[in-house]
Parts: C-alpha cells; structure tokens; sequence
C-alpha cells in the first residue's frame, strides 16, 4: 500500500496476491521447519558427540566421516532446488494472476463466450504449475534419497569396524551395542539438519519474493509538512509540470497553471490526453519528472501524504464500491460521520431514494464490484462518499458518465452547492457539465491548447467550439 500507483501499474495482481498469502507463509514454514529444528539438532548432535568420543573415539570420527559427503550432496542440490523452487513458485503465481483476471470480469468473459477459452488458459497454468512442483518434489526426493543412502553407509561401515573392535578385544559386545544405540541418535540430528536443508532451499525462495517487495524503495517520498486544522485554502498551481510513464511517451509537457480558491475548473479533450494524469499528480499519486505542484504556495512533496490527501475529495473512474454496507461504502473516507451526515450526502447526490428502495436501506451489503448495483447507483455512491469527506478540494473525473440527461442535471445541482466554497476540478467528456465553469482547459497532446470561460471558448471557434460542437451538432 505504501508503493506508488506506478509500481502497481507494473505488477500482475494474482502475483502481488500470491506473494501475500503463500510467500509470507514460508516465512513460518523456514521458522517453524528450518531454523527450530536445526538449532535443536546442533545442541543434540554436540551433546551425543560428547558422550559417544568418550566410549570410543575412533568410531565416533569414523561416524562423522559421512558429514563431508553431505556437505557435498548440500552443494551439489542446493542450487537445482532453489531454482526448481523458484520456477515452481512462478508458475503457481501465474495460476493466481489467470484465476484473478477471468474471476475480475466474468461479466466480459460470459457476454463473449469465452469460457472455454479462458479454461484453456487455467488448464495451461495448472499443468505447468504442475509440472515445476512435480520437479521440485522429484529433486527433494532425491536429495533426501541420498542422505538416507549416506546414512545407511555410515552405519553399515561403523557397525563393521565396531564388530572389528570387539573381535580383537577393544570393545565389549555392551560397549558396542550402547555405541550402536547411540549412532543412531547422533545420525538423527545430522539426518535432521540435512534433510531440513532441502526444504529450507525451498522455503528460502518465499522468503526471497517477500523481501523483493518489501526492499522495494518507496518512490513517493513522505514530507515533513501538515497543513493547518482548518485546512488548505486552495490555491494551486502547475509550474513546468511534465510527465511520461514511458519515457518515450510523454504524458504532460510543461504545463503551467495557476488556479484561486475556490475557483470551478473543468478539464476537456480528447481520451488519452492526461487529463485524469495531470489531477492524479494533485494527491500525489505519482509524482511529476519536471517542475512541481504547489497547494496554497508549498510544493505538495513537502507534505505528509496523509495530510494532502486528507485535503481532497476524488470521484474517480470507473466508480469503485466495496463488498460492504451502502452507508460503509459512502462513510469510506470519513468513518465518524453520522448517519445523519450520510443520508445528507447522499440526497445531494441524488442516490438516497434508490437506497430507501434496497432490502435493508443503508444496512444493505453491496455485492462484490458493486454487482447488485447499476452503473449510475455506483457512480452516485462515489459522489455521496466525495461529498461527505467534506475537503477543501474537490476532484470529479466524469462524474455524471454514467448516468442519464435528467439525473445528471440533478447531481449537477446537488454537487454546485458542494462546490460553492470549493477549488474544484471536473473532468468531463460530456460537454454540458461545464458551462457554469469559471475556467475551461482543453487539452490535446499534454499541453494546454486552449483556456477561458464556456462563451470565451465557443465565441473563439477554436478547439473546444470544434468538440462542443462536434458533440451536439444533432
């Protein structure tokens, strides 16, 4: 959670969610299977050592003389194992990434019937999954088929040179049978800890994929500001701002940009121009590779994270809701509030009569991805939960895309009380929700072409003319 949305851009989720759960756990079993048992079998191996020296020193280094051909077999399957192992854990993270993805859009998969196909992609993964587990498992039996072979050795050689000893008188038939009683518990720890090392090479490389998340350096660096109880006033600027994620495709080109408090910004313009890009850098959800943000004159990377995003409020695409109740999913962003509070926001986003109608009003569990939901109740529950965290700054990336013409005009209503006291941007494919805008933007390319007023824009004829125009010419 603490790496940036650039980093999660990168990374399959069935993979990030395979490191999570199976990974973490070979921490304990590396513990539990590896580190106790061995320590454990150290202290015996040292105490049986002693005691056995003590009743004939010969056959007890000649019992030891095993240790080197282990130490052998160790070095020799260590290295197969681990990459056995590792290729094993690939492929079964792989299988997790395939089931996230069909299980993520079902509603996609049924609508084009795909399912035999996407079966053929699971079949795929779990036979390959199989496979390198079934190599993995072959190694490991292998390995601890010749340490048990080694053992065998030892004792059969041990046993013969004992019997040697009690032919010629060193040894009586008690001495060597105590002695053979207590090979057995001085094999069992050596047995242990060789044995234990086969799993941990298995184990180590959970550990290792752990490690390669946790290691990774955070790339948006925390700041030391917090901005005051009452919080931001609301005037921020883009001064120079550029931004690619590939650096052979920039995103944003030198942006400069200065808006007031309180002031109504809409940002128009074709999809893929970086519109959503150029507000995601405002809560630092990356950071840009040129110039800076400032809120109310400090450079946003001088703040807490915490502490800026608690200063604004986002209605984001697509409208996210969570598997819990619909009063949970719009107290989200502020838990305290009322439900008195919540009912408010959610009147204003014109959503509360569709809520009274559900089985148990606000009570009522969401189905997973918002399923028992239509669209536009999905959108409108993003906008109650933004309207209820009350922040100085307000974000609405296309807040009115999925809804109809009269229940847009209801939410615009609801929302302009909102954003009276409020520096808001809205991002808007649909061109009606930004007349009443104090400043239009229109981007093309990752640059500002164009800005004013709804009138300034259409008396120029200029691109954004061409767009409204181009959208209402029925």
């Amino acid at each position: 959670q603490r790496l940036s949305l650039a980093f999660h851009s990168r990374r399959q989720v069935g993979d990030l969610l395979y490191r999570v759960t199976a990974d973490t756990y070979a921490i304990q079993s590396l513990t539990m299977n590896g580190v106790f048992p061995i320590a454990t079998a150290v202290v015996l191996l040292g105490g049986m050592f002693f005691v056995m020296i003590r009743l004939d020193w010969q056959l007890t280094l000649l019992a030891l003389a095993v240790c080197p051909f282990l130490f052998l077999s160790i070095s020799l399957m260590s290295k197969r194992i681990t990459q056995a192992a590792t290729l094993a854990r690939q492929q079964e993270s792989e299988v997790y990434s395939v089931v996230q993805r069909a299980m993520s859009a079902m509603r996609i998969i049924q609508a084009f019937t795909k399912e035999e196909e996407e079966h053929r992609k699971f079949m795929a993964a779990s036979g390959e999954s199989l496979g390198a587990s079934l190599r993995l498992y072959t190694l490991q039996t292998f390995y601890s088929g010749v340490i048990n072979t080694l053992m065998a050795l030892g004792t059969a050689v041990v046993v013969w040179v004992g019997a040697q000893h009690v032919l010629s008188g060193v040894l009586t038939v008690g001495d060597i049978i105590v002695f053979t009683t207590y090979l057995a518990s001085l094999y069992g720890p050596i047995n242990t800890i060789s044995q234990t090392w086969g799993l941990i090479q298995g184990a180590k490389v959970g550990v290792q994929r752990v490690f390669e998340i946790l290691d990774v350096e955070r790339d948006i660096k925390e700041g030391s500001r917090s901005f005051p109880e009452a919080g931001a006033r609301g005037e921020i600027a883009w001064e120079g701002v550029s931004f690619h994620y590939v650096s052979s495709q920039p995103v944003l080109n030198k942006i400069d940009l200065r808006i007031q408090p309180g002031q109504k910004v809409a940002i128009v313009g074709p999809t893929g121009v970086g519109k959503s890009t150029m507000l995601g850098l405002l809560p630092r959800f990356y950071d840009p590779r040129e110039g800076r943000i400032l809120i109310d004159g400090m450079d946003v990377r001088d703040f807490q994270l915490k502490s800026l995003r608690n200063q604004i409020s986002m209605v984001l695409q697509p409208p996210l809701v969570f598997p819990i109740s619909v009063r949970e999913n719009i107290a989200y962003g502020r838990p305290e509030a009322t439900f008195e509070e919540v009912v408010e926001a959610a009147r204003l986003a014109r959503i509360h009569d569709s809520i009274e109608r559900l089985p148990d009003g606000y009570e009522t569990i969401v189905g997973e991805q918002g399923a028992t939901l239509s669209e536009g109740e999905r959108q409108r529950i993003t906008i109650a939960r933004a309207i209820l965290r009350n922040a100085p700054i307000l974000i609405l990336d296309e807040p009115t895309s999925s809804v109809d013409a009269e229940t847009e005009a209801q939410i615009m209503d609801g929302l302009n009380r909102l954003i009276a006291d409020r520096t808001t941007f809205i991002i808007a494919h649909r061109l009606s929700t930004v007349r009443q805008a104090d400043l239009i933007l229109v981007l093309r390319s990752g640059e500002i072409v164009e800005r004013g007023t709804f009138h300034e824009l259409i008396k120029r004829n200029g691109p954004f003319a061409s767009l409204y125009g181009a959208q209402f010419s029925g």
